[in-house]
């Protein structure tokens, strides 16, 4: 079948296409940036890729009109913490118009689980955007899950940075809310599953796990799991506000996230029906089992998405291609260039650079950095990144944001999403000469940002110089040209 596949760079989309291309269908990726569209290369060269903005375009481009299928896979919740369900509804009302110009007979949607009568802003948005998908011309099949499990997932990394980082915890008392996570593998089976059967059409089906646990269990069991000790007091005294901020600081979600999770966190999610499992007849995965299958894929070096790739700092929500030409009107330096005699060795420390491998130099301070952007309501450097060794435009990297990954020209840029008083890029290139450029940009904002630059000059100065040193292979700090 001919499949629209929307949210492509998304966590489930990058996750369902290979699936869908194992399954021998034809596949249009929809992605608002076609330089985001980070499949590996096997993938990209059996798939056609649309520019598509859901929240701008409701015409139907030429290649998407001539379809069977499409999955609705697009979500705003981690963009913003007030006006994401009226993105969601805008995004959904202009896929029905694009949808009425195609000839799609059924669209996938994967949904949250609404059955309270009280329901969180996400969810309440969630079924908003179900009801609005059921008035489009085409039969709708509707999955509602509540957590999803996996490798990258935002449950799965943020229960690990718990668990990980405190053997003992105070914790907010939504800790005891009951709900029915399911494997990221069980996901993708219902998914697929559904594609093309009429006895899915126009139905909504709740799918889960096998377990019902509380949120304080689902700790203890990856404790258990990862041979960990872990001690929880869950409090009644602990306001929303202040459970966002604890969850902020304390894992590497984004300030945003953190609201809308303990918004939704007090709603117990549990399935109320098992139709679909009967009907696909789906073997699911118990909740320690997709905590065993994620770190498999973690030490594997096989995680395919995360959710920490998300465009969420709100820094770039106009896209990546605004911010590629770095400026230079307006704009403060540091430029630092050293010859290199092994330049393939040294690209591949660029590509390697962040994450558990650090930034080469002076790590205890940007560390430090971290600490104070997270502290100002930043991203920190929690994020890391999601390989140790490969890069796409639209990444996370830390506090950065790749905007260009070109290993053929030799180019690395990234864009900062720390909190700062301007705009800051960070480019790394090696010439035809086999000078390694290291450029970094700031554009300031106002009088504040100029002070912020030359009060860190002194920092940049060490920390920059050591970086490229470092960079090359070389120990002489004099060796710059």
């Amino acid at each position: 079948m001919r499949i629209l596949l929307t949210g492509a760079n998304g966590y489930i989309g990058m996750r369902l296409l290979p699936q869908l291309l194992e399954q021998g269908h034809e596949v249009i990726c929809a992605v608002r940036n076609k330089n985001r569209f980070t499949s590996n290369e096997d993938l990209q060269e059996n798939v056609e890729v649309v520019e598509l903005d859901f929240l701008k375009d409701d015409t139907a481009p030429q290649k998407i009109k001539d379809i069977d299928i499409a999955f609705y896979l697009i979500h705003s919740m981690s963009a913003s913490t007030s006006d994401f369900d009226e993105k969601e509804a805008q995004a959904a009302r202009n896929f029905n118009k694009i949808m009425a110009e195609t000839s799609v007979k059924q669209v996938i949607y994967l949904s949250g689980i609404i059955n309270e009568e009280k329901l969180s802003k996400h969810l309440e948005s969630r079924k908003a955007v179900e009801e609005t998908l059921y008035k489009g011309k085409f039969n709708l099949t509707v999955l509602r899950a509540a957590i999803i499990v996996g490798s990258g997932s935002s449950s799965f990394e943020i229960i690990r940075d718990l668990c990980e980082k405190l053997p003992a915890m105070i914790t907010p008392k939504w800790v005891n809310t009951r709900i029915q996570p399911i494997a990221i593998r069980n996901i993708i089976q219902y998914l697929t599953g559904v594609i093309g059967r009429e006895d899915c059409y126009n139905q909504s089906f709740d799918v889960g796990g096998p377990d019902i646990l509380t949120y304080k269990e689902m700790m203890e069991q990856y404790a258990e799991v990862r041979g960990l000790k872990i001690w929880i007091v869950s409090v009644p005294v602990m306001s929303p506000k202040l459970s966002s901020y604890w969850l902020y600081f304390v894992t590497s979600t984004s300030y945003r996230l953190a609201q809308n999770l303990v918004d939704s966190m007090s709603v117990e999610v549990i399935t109320k029906d098992t139709r679909l499992q009967e009907i696909l007849n789906i073997d699911l995965i118990s909740y320690k089992e997709a905590i065993a299958q994620a770190f498999y894929k973690i030490e594997q070096n096989e995680v395919i998405s995360s959710w920490k790739d998300s465009l969420s700092s709100g820094r770039l929500d106009k896209g990546l291609n605004k911010y590629i030409q770095i400026p230079t009107y307006g704009c403060v330096q540091d430029k630092k260039s050293i010859k290199v005699d092994e330049p393939e060795i040294v690209l591949e420390r660029i590509w390697a650079i962040g994450g558990l491998n650090g930034w080469y130099y002076g790590n205890w301070l940007w560390q430090i950095r971290g600490h104070f952007d997270k502290l100002f309501g930043g991203v920190g450097l929690r994020r890391g990144r999601t390989h140790p060794t490969r890069i796409n435009a639209g990444d996370s990297l830390d506090f950065w944001r790749v905007l260009l990954a070109d290993k053929e020209n030799r180019r690395l840029l990234l864009f900062a999403e720390m909190k700062v008083p301007g705009e800051a890029w960070l480019e790394f290139r090696i010439d035809e000469n086999n000078v390694l450029h290291q450029v970094a940009t700031f554009r300031p904002k106002g009088l504040l940002g100029r002070a912020y630059w030359y009060a860190m000059y002194p920092f940049h100065f060490f920390i920059f110089e050591g970086m490229i040193q470092k960079i090359a292979g070389n120990q002489n700090t004099n060796s710059s040209i």
